[in-house]
Parts: C-alpha cells; sequence; structure tokens
C-alpha cells in the first residue's frame, strides 16, 4: 500500500528517478491556466452604484444587468459587488463581459449614462488600474488638488458685436500659404482681423454657426475662434483628409483615407478599439472620441450597358437629424444605421433594413405634421426597381421607425432627394427612361410634408433632364436648369434653360396653391443656382467653363407691374442685372444676403486668380486680383434669437430703419472725403514747408561758393547781351494758303 502524503518521509522519496521536467501536464495547463489579456480586458468596473444592504443586493443586481446587457452579454454570477464592513455595499462592482470588445463597448456606451435620476455610471475598464495606477505614478500620501483661480473664457460669438456698428460679416481668405479673416468693407478694401502663415495644411472651414474656423493638419483637426483667434479644441485623428460638423456644432466627424494605426506606445486619444477605422466621430466640448467606424465599400453601379461606373465616395458619410439628437451612415443596397447621440448605441439595437436604399436624407428642420402634436425628425430615402417590384420613394419618422408616406415609381433611372430649408416640402427629381432607354426626362414628386397625410403633386411638364434644381430658403419657389443634351463630360458644354416655378395664389382650403410654371430662360450656358440666404433674389450662373462665365441676378417678388399671365401666381420675375467673371468658380452669398462674392480658385484653374464683390442687385463693389487664391468664405451666423413677431415688426418699419442706415452710411462717406482731403492738404504743406527749408541751404551755399542768387535771371541776362552784340535780327514770313471751300457748277 502505498504511503500518504502525511506520512511519506523524505527516505522514500529518489531524487534520481524524479524529474519534474519529464512531467507531462499540458492538459491541465491548458485547462486551468488564465489568459491575463482575456481574463482582465473582459472586465469593467461600475461606479455610481447607489449605497444597498445585503438583502437590497440582488435587486440591484438585477436592475443593473438589465443596463449591462444593452451592450453585450454578462450574468448575475458574472457581477461581484464588495460589501464594506458596516453591511452596506461600496458603491461600485466588478462585471465580467463575454469578450473584451464587449467590455470595450460598455464603456464606450455605459459611461455617463443615468442608472436612475440620483445616480450616474461611470464605466472603466479594469486593465485601466494598471495603466494609470502602476508603481510611480501614484503618490502614496494624499496631496490635495490645485485650484487653479476663475479665468474669464473668451466671447466665441463676438463677431456678432460689429465693433463699426454697421453689421458687417467676416470672410476667410486661403491664398498661398497664408490664411486671413477680413471684414467686408463693401466698395473699400477689407479691414484685416487676423493673418498667419502656414495656419493649416490642406484647407480650412467655418462651423455651421461661424464659432470656430476649422484647420487641418496631418497630426488632426484644431478649432480656433474668440477675439484672440486661439485653439479651442483640437481633435488628434492622423492624416485627416475631410470634417463635418453636426448642425448645432456639439460633435464632429473626421475622416481619413488611411486606416487608424496605433503604435504601440499608445495613442493620446484614440485606443486599440479604434485601430483599422477611417472615421471618428467627436464630442467637441470634451475632445473625446465617442466611436469609430470602418470604411464601407460601396457596390459598383452599372449603366444601362452593364458597364460598371467608377464607385463614388459618400461624404458626407453621416449624416445628421436636424436637433443633432441622431447621426445616421448609409449601407448602400441593404440598411441604414441609426445612432443616439452621445452614447452612439444603435437606435433599437438593429438598423433599418431597406432592400435596395441607394441613397437617404434628414430634413433639415424639425417637421410637425398636420394631425400629429409633437415634433418629429424626419428622413426619406429611395430605392431602385428590383425584379418586378417598383422603384419607392419612402419617407421614416424617428425615433419610431413608422414609414409615414411612400410613393411607388416606375421607369426610373436616378433618383435626387431635395429638402426645403424648413422642411415643409420634399421635392425628389426623378429621372425616368423611355421603354427603349434611349431618352431620358424627368418628372418632380412633390411631397408637402406639414399638410395632411402628406400629399404628392407632381410637377411632369419638364421634357428634359434637369442637372440642376434649388429651392428658395425659407420660401416656397424653386429654380431648375434642364439640357435637352446627353449629361456627361462633353468638349462644349450643353445648352441650358433656366425655368422658374413658384405656386399659384390658394384657392378656398388650401395653405399653398399648387406648383406652376412661372417663366423660361432659352439657350442659356448657366449650370449653377445660388439663392439668397434670405430668399428672393436668386444668381444663375455659369461655373467652371471656359468658354462662358455669366452671373444673372433676378429679383422673385419686383415691386412693378406684374403681367397679366402672371396675376394669379406668387412671384413677379425681374432680371436685375448680369455680370461677367473670367474663370469663375465658385459663388456664395453672405449670410445676411446683402452681398454675394465669385471667385477663381487656384485649385481649379491657375489663370486670373481673385475675387469679384457684388451687391445683391448685381452691380459690383470691388474687383480684386489675389495671386494663388484656394478658398473665399463667408462666416456663417447662428439663427437668430428674435421671435417670429419680432422679426414681423422689423419687416413692417424697415422703411424707418433704412432711412437711420443711409444717413449713417451718408455720414460715414462725407468723414471719410474730409478725411482724404484733410490727408492732402497735410501732405502739401509738409511739401511747402521743406522746399522753403531746401531754398534756404542753397542760398547759404551759393553765397559761401561765389555763386549769384538768382542763376536764372543771370543766364538770361548772358543770353540777351550776347544776341544783342550779333547780327541784326531778321523777320521771316511764311504765307500759306488754304481752300476752305470749293464749288463746281455745270452750265448747259
Amino acid at each position: 500500500m502505498a504511503p500518504s502524503f502525511d506520512h511519506l518521509r523524505e527516505e522514500d522519496l529518489d531524487e534520481e528517478d524524479f524529474d519534474v521536467d519529464e512531467v507531462d501536464i499540458s492538459d491541465l495547463r491548458e485547462k486551468y491556466e488564465v489568459s491575463l489579456e482575456q481574463g482582465y480586458d473582459a472586465f469593467v468596473v461600475v461606479d455610481g452604484l447607489p449605497v444597498v444592504t445585503e438583502e437590497q443586493k440582488p435587486k440591484l443586481v438585477k436592475f443593473l444587468l438589465k443596463k449591462l446587457n444593452t451592450v453585450g452579454k454578462t450574468r448575475e454570477d458574472l457581477i461581484f459587488m464588495p460589501m464594506g464592513d458596516d453591511g452596506k455595499s461600496l458603491q461600485f462592482a466588478f462585471v465580467e463581459y463575454s469578450s473584451p470588445a464587449e467590455a470595450a463597448a460598455a464603456v464606450r456606451q455605459l459611461d455617463y449614462v443615468a442608472l436612475d435620476k440620483k445616480h450616474t455610471l461611470r464605466v472603466n475598464k479594469l486593465t485601466d488600474i494598471e495603466r494609470y495606477g502602476r508603481e510611480g505614478r501614484i503618490d502614496d500620501e494624499y496631496t490635495p488638488p490645485k485650484i487653479e483661480p476663475f479665468q474669464e473664457k473668451e466671447h466665441l460669438r463676438s463677431f456678432l458685436a460689429d465693433p463699426s456698428g454697421r453689421g458687417r460679416d467676416q470672410f476667410v481668405l486661403f491664398r498661398g500659404e497664408s490664411v486671413g479673416v477680413y471684414w467686408n468693407n463693401e466698395k473699400d478694401q477689407p479691414e484685416p482681423v487676423v493673418e498667419r502663415q502656414h495656419w493649416t495644411e490642406t484647407f480650412v472651414q467655418w462651423s455651421p454657426q461661424g464659432t470656430y474656423l476649422t484647420s487641418v493638419h496631418a497630426q488632426g483637426v484644431q478649432l480656433w475662434g474668440g477675439p484672440s483667434w486661439s485653439r479651442q479644441r483640437r481633435f488628434a485623428h492622423p492624416f485627416v483628409n475631410l470634417v463635418a460638423f453636426s448642425p448645432d456644432e456639439r460633435y464632429l466627424v473626421t475622416w481619413s483615407n488611411r486606416p487608424i494605426s496605433i503604435p504601440d506606445e499608445g495613442h493620446p486619444v484614440l485606443t486599440l478599439d479604434d485601430d483599422g477605422k477611417n472615421y471618428v466621430i467627436w464630442d467637441i466640448e470634451t475632445s473625446k472620441p465617442l466611436r469609430s467606424f470602418a470604411q464601407l465599400d460601396t457596390p459598383a453601379a452599372a449603366d444601362e450597358h452593364g458597364v460598371k461606373k467608377p464607385q463614388k465616395f459618400p461624404w458626407p458619410a453621416f449624416k445628421w437629424s436636424a436637433d443633432s439628437k441622431y447621426v445616421a451612415r448609409l449601407n448602400q443596397g441593404s440598411s441604414i444605421s441609426i445612432y443616439e447621440l452621445p452614447r452612439m448605441n444603435l437606435l433599437d439595437k438593429t438598423a433599418v433594413k431597406i432592400e435596395g436604399v441607394m441613397d437617404f436624407e434628414w430634413a433639415p428642420a424639425t417637421v410637425q405634421r398636420e394631425g400629429v402634436k409633437t415634433h418629429e425628425q424626419l428622413f426619406c430615402f429611395w430605392t431602385p426597381e428590383i425584379g418586378s417590384n417598383p422603384a419607392k420613394v419612402g419617407l421614416m419618422s424617428i425615433p419610431s421607425k413608422e414609414v409615414v408616406r411612400s410613393l411607388n415609381l416606375f421607369s426610373v433611372s436616378d433618383a435626387k432627394l431635395h429638402w426645403q430649408s424648413e422642411g415643409a416640402y420634399l421635392c425628389v427629381k426623378v429621372d425616368r427612361h423611355s421603354k427603349s432607354k434611349k431618352s431620358q426626362a424627368t418628372t418632380l414628386e412633390i411631397f408637402r410634408v406639414k399638410e395632411k397625410g402628406v400629399p404628392v403633386e407632381v410637377v411632369d411638364t419638364i421634357k428634359d433632364t434637369v442637372i440642376n434644381f434649388a429651392w428658395e430658403p425659407k420660401g416656397d419657389r424653386f429654380v431648375i436648369i434642364t439640357t435637352t443634351e446627353p449629361v456627361g463630360a462633353t468638349a462644349v458644354p450643353p445648352k441650358t434653360s433656366v425655368s422658374f416655378f413658384c405656386p399659384e395664389k390658394a384657392k378656398k382650403g388650401q395653405v399653398v396653391g399648387n406648383f406652376k410654371h412661372l417663366r423660361t430662360l432659352e439657350k442659356k450656358n448657366n449650370n449653377a443656382i445660388f439663392w439668397s440666404p434670405k430668399g428672393r433674389f436668386v444668381v444663375i450662373a455659369t461655373i467652371h467653363n471656359q468658354q462662358s462665365s455669366d452671373l444673372d441676378f433676378f429679383d422673385l417678388d419686383f415691386e412693378g407691374e406684374k403681367p397679366e399671365s402672371d396675376k394669379d401666381l406668387t412671384a413677379n420675375l425681374l432680371l436685375m442685372n448680369t455680370a461677367d467673371h473670367y474663370g469663375v468658380t465658385d459663388v456664395e452669398w453672405d449670410p445676411s444676403g446683402r452681398f454675394v462674392a465669385s471667385w477663381a480658385s487656384s485649385w481649379k484653374q491657375q489663370m486670373e486668380n481673385g475675387y469679384h464683390l457684388y451687391d445683391f442687385r448685381g452691380e459690383q463693389l470691388r474687383e480684386e486680383p489675389v495671386e494663388k487664391l484656394k478658398q473665399l468664405l463667408w462666416r456663417p451666423r447662428p439663427p437668430t434669437l428674435l421671435t417670429k413677431e419680432e422679426q414681423k415688426t422689423i419687416r413692417k418699419n424697415l422703411r424707418e430703419y433704412s432711412r437711420v442706415f443711409e444717413q449713417e452710411d451718408a455720414e460715414r462717406i462725407n468723414s471719410a472725403d474730409v478725411a482724404v482731403v484733410e490727408h492732402r492738404r497735410r501732405l502739401l504743406e509738409e511739401w511747402y514747408a521743406w522746399r522753403a527749408v531746401t531754398e534756404e541751404e542753397l542760398q547759404e551755399e551759393r553765397e559761401i561758393l561765389g555763386l549769384p542768387a538768382d542763376p536764372v535771371a543771370e543766364l538770361l541776362k548772358a543770353k540777351t547781351a550776347e544776341i544783342a552784340t550779333g547780327e541784326e535780327e531778321r523777320v521771316i514770313e511764311e504765307i500759306m494758303e488754304e481752300v476752305l471751300e470749293e464749288t463746281e457748277e455745270i452750265v448747259s
């Protein structure tokens, strides 16, 4: 019988016969060995829990489990909640998830999430203890934090208070390696605000409400603002190519065509979870990333002959709802993923499945439909014809994901979605082909979103292909540009037609009348439409065209006599002015709607770079050649704080305000003229004083050298004496005859 461990004697052990290295324990090691990476990376620490007793603990664990399972899988037995000596919990718990990825998702999506009205969760990785608390990083003795004295921050919207009191707007110029911000001074030279060399590496961009100026660098993105133009935020996304803001400037999307690569020593902000991703969505206030995404492969479309067209890069890839509570991304052909902010969790944990979906657009404003008590976020989408199923346009409400209106379409080649700025109308521009697919025409399907049942009005009087469409901001009129020739790259740009549409006067029971054709201008070269941000005025332009560079300025509310044919329409069209800017590549209105800038960018053409400035009537105020001009961007303004009633009162009394402004402008011009005259008079007086001093010095030098005081008089005297001693003067007369008039008369 073998001895037991307790009775085993040392002499019973033969060290020569026993070799530990020969014992095979690989099966035991595989079964029981703990992988440090898996064991710790799948754990999170949840802080901010309420204090409970041992009896209340199971109830809290079950309640907490509902939150934890929204981002991954865990169980009650995988939640460890330490208890204190007094029998009460210590307000934190250790939680084990099924994978490190789920633990990372919990940190990203559950941190700062409210557990109830009094408690907010703080979620961190367990491995952060090693990361931040390793030896030497934390002092053994507690040192109270140093509270910095309060420093008043700069007002980021100080640009709204124009120091001149004239309500001027700012614009940014990017030329060569210099970036400058200027006040617009109409006919005078712009007044510089700030100018810096090498401020950006690729381009500049304003935030939607003008608070920040964005500069783009290889290391990431920086936001600048305030009176001192100091750096306000920094987002470290390496090799960033493009940026996009949410409408309320709370979030930022950055994209790089090079996937993120996290070095071995780590990254200041990004983590290993972001490795290999192309997009990052940031919280601007905290400068922290909310979530990152990899780039999706866009399926290549085929033309009617089955030839695959080159893929188009979708930008912006993430589109924002009007209230910035949701951001959505298209997975072309299958679904739309909608994420809730700021947690960036997928709405209802699933994407919206829409077979064949090609594109979608959010309504630019929060809409309240007739018969619906609450405001809602809407987006529209369209799908092509699949098999025997027709093409379809849908209008979906979020967060309910209810399709509130849909429309079937046939013989569809392509569709484009155009929202009106207030979300009152949605125009679906549908390109239709004939049965033979040899000819193409366009129809406009207009959804009246705010009316009961969302009725759809069809404008099918257009026989040609529409290449451009634009709604009037805050209005109900639109302009289209059409062509009879095939759309595509051609040596000579095709001739186009410009058509204006407006509603007819509303009849009984109607809010807005049906849309009618107002006017068409034939045989034009125009290809772009630029509405004033305040509506009414529109510039129809020809850009990126070496043969033509027209700018036509129209007024749709001309106060003169209205043609008889337009009596029942809500517009009166007038061509106010025409201009020509050779090589123009871009046109943009200032946010006030008073001025228009056109410029030729060196990014698109190298010749005659510079900009022209016009007023809203098309009168040129200034022409400024600028070498290597790349960008000219007006600084946007935030939405007005005035109510609709206050705005209506201002419009009603606009003539009174205008008199005051005109008087101020006249005084400013007169004062400028007086200043110029005074400056010239001062220069003249300085010249006379300098001349008097110089003549005195010359007189002294002549006396010293023994020269005459008046050398000119002496020379004349010497010349006269020389002539007197010579020959007598001779007078030479020359007689010239000239025929003033000659007549010829024939006598028979």
